[in-house]
């Protein structure tokens, strides 16, 4: 006991004395930029070197003799990846890796709910920072071009201003924990086919109104500490050494001063990724034993190859001291913050967080006959039918596959909601896919059956006839060509035979409801046959209790859709005027195994008209609008009202409208406010999306929602001047609960 006192006092002398002499990069009262200042004059070129690039699959080294640690990613953006050993994507076999598994983020978008978001990033950074991890590869926010995109679901709908507001507290969320939010894919990333090969070709228009914005809220509102070039090519330069994405645009215009982190494997060469790519290189697709070295990631285009040609002279350290800055600043600001909190892991907050932010994503598309809630007061019979009832969707994917703690199923959330209030049977229905496993991440299901698609309809036909009610769940999965990373679907249609199954269903019970699990679009030739639709999305750990929540009607739905609907591709302004996946005569080309890695252009002819913005202007009937989602409840709008009819090029006006709650259930109503240009020099949509609230009303109960309009809600981007115009003359507010449900209009002009 006295030994270990004295000790004691001994050490706390030792770090007493120590901390008077601590250099000004370890002092953290000193301001951040002094210190990466006082770190960088103390390292050699070999240890600016050894920062930038990987020394394992997830890490970047340290500099050990200046006390300057690791940094350490992770895979997100939907829960903390599974630990993979140093060298290789298989798993390290922790036994305390399991994660919280959150909802996809194209059902936080549909919770068009930033406090939403907010608890999100908050949860997850919670988790990441529990790990240790510094870097937190998410949130995503490519723009949705296409239904087909395999990564859809990963994203955050199809426009920019939705997109952008749902970020923004995403990453205050997160970085609030002392982890670095990694924005991705930037940019143009908008299909996973030839994903490393196409190169988008769009004006700059479409870049700055479409595609751009959310990452722009990201850096400038958002403040992220890092972002992830893509993979593709844009004006015929791969995005992680594109001079005007990341020189011209991100650092030269939105002023980043984060780091740019590259996706794995997407550097290509040396010397542009030195003057204009990215800060830090990630998975190259080198081998350094063949090239002499005995650590493969000596051989990285940013490790050996770029200290030589300092070393020969051809660069000076100019550029590596720039990018040195901005890692040790990303440092600074995480593994090297003494403030940032433990963090927590798999707690019941993150569970209940999970569920909330379910809840309010879940979507209810249609509800005929007030088929839902389902009434448990009449103690009624319901079938299950469809392989996602059971199958586990938070194993594959890609990288955002995930080793949740636990995932309730639609069918056992459902058994347990309902309980003895009446009786739950399930059957198969259809055969899908049978695998649960991705990177040695097994979900332990067998799911294997031998039976004939015939055989497996026949006999939830005859169940559902029996039954008071048939709750089929479907959709598309994480495998391969559906909802999945470097794959796309190959058509809008659901695959394993479903819609004919669904057909079959609904002729023999009336009361069918359809709940479709899935990121992305799909066709419904059977809408106008179901009753009830349901879109669910991937909802994470509490999918099952979510779920059951909204069709016993625990839960009023409030979901809305961050993306349209269409009934055929041919409806989509990338299928039917842009080129999708490439150029036909290049696509062909590329066939000839000598041309098989050539680059391909990607022409977005349909510009700026993106989803609703397309549909509008092709007068096109979607199947399901942009912003649509049904309610157990009613609403009511007022017409909407101006304070003023002209307003001031430096001015603002308020577009003020009053909401009630008509219905019998108290419930919440996304109003959104949408800006129409009556006359313009260029080509505008009909309308954009330019404000929304959220607003929760109690049975009988009004609320004033007011929206402030300023000239950047009126601004288009002018390419030939290369800046923002709000041009005077009128204008049209335009309230609304879809974009295919106008509430009321109202004009103003603008100065």
């Amino acid at each position: 006991m006295k030994r270990t006192f004295l000790l004691s006092l001994c050490t706390v002398s030792l770090l007493t004395a120590g901390a008077q002499q601590l250099p000004i990069y370890q002092d953290p009262v000193q301001p951040i930029e002094a210190r990466v200042e006082d770190a960088l004059s103390r390292m050699t070129t070999a240890e600016k070197i050894a920062v930038i690039h990987a020394q394992s699959k997830f890490s970047s080294a340290g500099v050990q003799r200046l006390g300057i640690p690791e940094l350490w990613m992770t895979d997100g953006p939907h829960g903390i990846r599974p630990e993979v050993l140093w060298d290789e994507w298989d798993q390290a076999g922790w036994s305390n890796d399991s994660c919280t598994a959150f909802p996809a983020l194209t059902c936080l978008a549909a919770t068009w709910n930033p406090d939403m978001a907010m608890l999100y990033g908050k949860s997850i950074g919670e988790e990441a920072r529990y790990r240790k991890k510094d870097v937190l590869l998410g949130p995503g926010v490519n723009i949705y071009r296409t239904p087909l995109n395999g990564r859809n679901f990963e994203y955050m709908g199809e426009d920019p201003y939705l997109a952008s507001r749902m970020v923004v507290p995403y990453i205050k969320g997160v970085q609030q924990n002392g982890v670095a939010a990694c924005v991705k894919h930037y940019a143009l990333n908008n299909q996973e086919y030839l994903r490393h090969q196409y190169n988008a070709v769009l004006d700059d228009r479409a870049l700055y109104e479409i595609y751009l914005p959310a990452f722009r809220a990201a850096v400038v509102e958002g403040g992220a500490w890092a972002i992830m070039p893509s993979y593709n090519l844009y004006r015929k330069e791969h995005a992680a050494q594109n001079r005007r994405l990341l020189n011209d645009i991100l650092r030269g215009e939105w002023k980043f001063d984060g780091v740019a982190i590259s996706d794995w494997g997407a550097v290509h060469d040396t010397r542009p990724s030195i003057t204009q790519g990215v800060d830090m290189e990630f998975g190259s697709w080198t081998n350094g034993l063949t090239e002499g070295f005995k650590n493969a990631y000596d051989s990285y285009y940013l490790a050996q190859p770029y200290l030589k040609l300092i070393e020969q002279g051809v660069y000076g350290t100019q550029e590596l001291d720039d990018k040195v800055r901005r890692v040790l600043r990303l440092a600074f600001r995480t593994a090297m913050n003494t403030r940032k909190p433990i963090g927590s892991m798999n707690s019941p907050a993150h569970s209940e967080a999970a569920r909330r932010i379910a809840d309010e994503g879940i979507v209810l598309l249609k509800n005929d006959r007030n088929v839902l809630p389902i009434d448990l007061a009449k103690r009624p019979t319901l079938l299950v039918v469809g392989e996602n009832a059971v199958k586990m969707m938070t194993v594959g994917g890609g990288s955002s596959s995930l080793k949740a703690r636990y995932e309730i199923s639609p069918l056992d959330g459902l058994r347990q909601r309902v309980g003895t209030q009446g009786t739950v049977k399930y059957v198969r229905g259809y055969v899908g896919d049978v695998g649960g496993s991705y990177n040695g991440v097994q979900s332990g299901q067998d799911l294997n059956d031998d039976r004939t698609p015939e055989q497996l309809e026949a006999e939830a036909v005859d169940a559902a006839r029996r039954v008071d009610y048939v709750v089929y769940i479907g959709g598309l999965n994480k495998s391969n060509h559906q909802d999945c990373e470097d794959s796309d679907r190959t058509g809008l249609e659901l695959p394993y035979g479903q819609d004919r199954l669904i057909s079959a269903l609904a002729k023999a019970n009336p009361n069918l409801i359809v709940v479709n699990i899935s990121g992305n679009a799909v066709a419904m030739p059977w809408v106008k046959e179901v009753p009830a639709i349901v879109q669910g999305w991937y909802l994470g750990s509490e999918t099952g209790h979510a779920l059951a929540g909204v069709l016993t009607g625990d839960v009023n739905p409030s979901g809305r859709l961050p993306f349209t609907f269409p009934v055929r591709l041919s409806d989509v302004g990338a299928h039917r005027l842009g080129e999708y996946p490439g150029n036909a005569a290049e696509l062909e080309l590329m066939k000839q195994p000598e041309h098989k890695n050539d680059t391909i252009d990607v022409t977005y002819r349909e510009g700026i008209f993106v989803g609703y913005r397309f549909a509008d202007k092709e007068r096109i009937a979607p199947l399901f609008a942009f912003g649509h989602g049904l309610s157990y409840t009613t609403f009511a709008y007022s017409k909407p009202t101006v304070d003023k009819k002209t307003l001031s090029a430096d001015g603002q006006l308020t577009v003020s409208l009053t909401v009630t709650n008509t219905g019998m259930r108290d419930g919440e109503e996304v109003v959104q406010l949408y800006i129409s240009d009556l006359k313009s020099s260029l080509p505008r949509p009909v309308k954009e999306l330019k404000a929304f609230r959220k607003v929760a009303l109690k049975v009988g109960e009004s609320k004033e929602v007011q929206f402030t309009v300023d000239r950047t809600a009126l601004s288009y981007f002018d390419d030939r001047i290369h800046r923002w115009v709000a041009e005077p003359g009128m204008f049209e507010a335009i309230v609304a609960a879809s974009a295919s449900d106008i509430r009321g209009k109202v004009k103003f002009a603008l100065e």
